[in-house]
């Protein structure tokens, strides 16, 4: 292998004008005496003369450096970039200089700057390319987003906070581009609302309801009118212009409850689909693991797992009990009494659990009706529709409990066939000493047992106004379906 050798000896090798050393060049030899390396160094935040560059110059005797031949090629260069930390002035003691650390060092400091250089360029081709300039700087695009999250309710109003600063002075206003979208997986965002000068256009269920609220130049926060249980989620403002773009994230969380559910069938009957289908049904969407937590904080205590949004099964205990993952064992909350119990990401087709569905704010009412006597379900739904409503949903009891303070010591049919009642004041011979929402199961369809709650939407007439029920002065309640409607006289109720 041929050697290139550095002698002890020679004249002063100086650095070229790019700001960069130049080192591995051979030199003839000359008078003996100290070595002298110049070295010149470009580095924007250096303790040394504010920045500028430094002249840094080693009398002091150096070792021979041996190179492999593979650098010795006709126009091989090392290129050696030292940290501010190195560069030293002269008045510097011997031990503070290069020399000091030994001719195996610098071998080792040549060698990794070598392998590191092919790394870094690697890594900088596979990096998608986001340019975040700082303001001030001609061109820039920076956006801000608002901290933390907010929140609104099924059926409000809600302004998706975003501002973007942008330089003008080289490009206009109409060249920037604003995209909103929303995040539905790690790496998936679907389209809600683009803008490109006048041009605006809304996608899927945002459309004739997402607006920008134009509020002065560089606002580019969005309007979210009548707002779904479905826009729960996470949203990002994007703001590009020719070259430049920059992003933010925006959390729309919603105010409402937390309900664990499970269909007739029984316990730990449905796949991911059929859970998602099912809060559907009960009005509800699958709660994510924030607002699970959250209502495990609020006191929900369910010995039952059940899927959430994000594809994972948990449950919530809040008095730690062998049945329930243990008495000593922790959840997530980290508190030996309880906690958020965690199973992982499962097997969305093929393993089967409960659900743990949300709902929000009700924009219509839930209310009871008692019969003259018990009736069955069918009866119920008949009764309900008289009154210009129908059999109130699981997801909107629960609603009517939490957020219109719904408290009734009396069983009712709900539409999926469960006889549940609310209680906000616990008390005696009302189901224990905490508020919730009892439930009785999923009795017999046919059998006349309990009344019914029965939810009006907004707007909707009532056939009996001030309170009033409807059923047969004779008897028989609701349930005799043969009778004729016409003969029916206004029962209180």
């Amino acid at each position: 292998m041929r050697q290139l050798v550095i002698p002890r000896g020679g004249e002063p090798v100086r650095s070229s004008e790019t700001g960069q050393a130049d080192a591995g060049i051979a030199r003839p030899p000359g008078p003996a005496g100290p070595s002298a390396v110049r070295v010149r160094s470009r580095e924007a935040h250096c303790l040394l003369s504010g920045g500028h560059d430094q002249d840094v110059l080693s009398l002091y005797p150096q070792p021979p450096l041996v190179l492999p031949g593979l650098l010795q090629s006709p126009g091989a260069q090392i290129t050696l970039r030292p940290r501010c930390a190195l560069l030293l002035p002269l008045p510097c003691a011997p031990a503070c200089a290069p020399g000091s650390l030994g001719h195996r060092a610098l071998w080792a400091v040549a060698w990794g700057l070598l392998l590191l250089v092919p790394v870094l360029a690697g890594a900088q081709r596979g990096r998608k390319k986001v340019v975040h300039v700082l303001e001030g700087e001609s061109g820039s695009v920076v956006v801000q987003t608002a901290p933390g999250q907010v929140v609104s309710h099924r059926g409000g109003t809600i302004v998706l906070p975003c501002r973007y600063h942008y330089e003008a002075a080289t490009h206009g206003h109409d060249g920037v581009r604003l995209k909103w979208t929303k995040v539905v997986d790690p790496l998936a965002f679907a389209d809600v609302f683009v803008a490109l000068g006048s041009q605006h256009r809304a996608f899927g269920p945002y459309r004739g309801r997402a607006e920008l609220q134009n509020d002065g130049p560089g606002d580019a926060s969005l309007v979210l009118r009548n707002v779904t249980l479905q826009d729960y989620g996470r949203y990002e403002c994007e703001v590009t212009n020719e070259l430049e773009d920059d992003a933010g994230m925006v959390k729309l969380d919603l105010e409402g409850v937390v309900f664990p559910y499970h269909p007739r069938g029984g316990r730990y009957k449905m796949t991911f689909a059929e859970a998602e289908r099912a809060c559907a049904e009960q009005d509800g969407i699958l709660a994510s693991a924030e607002q699970l937590h959250a209502a495990w904080r609020d006191g929900l205590d369910w010995c039952n797992a059940g899927w959430l949004r994000d594809g994972s099964v948990q449950y919530p205990v809040s008095q730690a009990r062998e049945p329930c993952g243990g008495a000593g064992s922790t959840g997530a909350g980290g508190s030996p009494n309880g906690g958020v119990r965690n199973y992982g990401y499962r097997h969305n087709a093929e393993e089967r659990y409960d659900a743990f569905c949300f709902t929000s704010n009700l924009p219509g009412r839930v209310f009871f009706l008692k019969p003259l006597r018990p009736v069955a379900l069918a009866g119920a739904v008949r009764a309900c529709a008289a009154r210009g409503a129908t059999v109130a949903k699981v997801g909107q009891l629960f609603a009517a409990w939490k957020l219109q303070l719904l408290d009734r010591c009396t069983a009712g049919w709900l539409a999926d066939g469960s006889a549940r009642y609310p209680i906000v004041n616990p008390r005696t011979r009302c189901g224990g000493p905490r508020p919730g929402v009892r439930s009785l199961g999923f009795p017999d369809a046919s059998r006349r047992l309990f009344g019914v709650y029965c939810y009006r939407a907004p707007g909707a007439p009532d056939p009996a106004p001030g309170g009033w029920g409807w059923g047969w002065a004779g008897g028989g309640g609701w349930a005799g379906g043969s009778r004729d409607p016409a003969a029916w006289t206004p029962l209180r109720v």
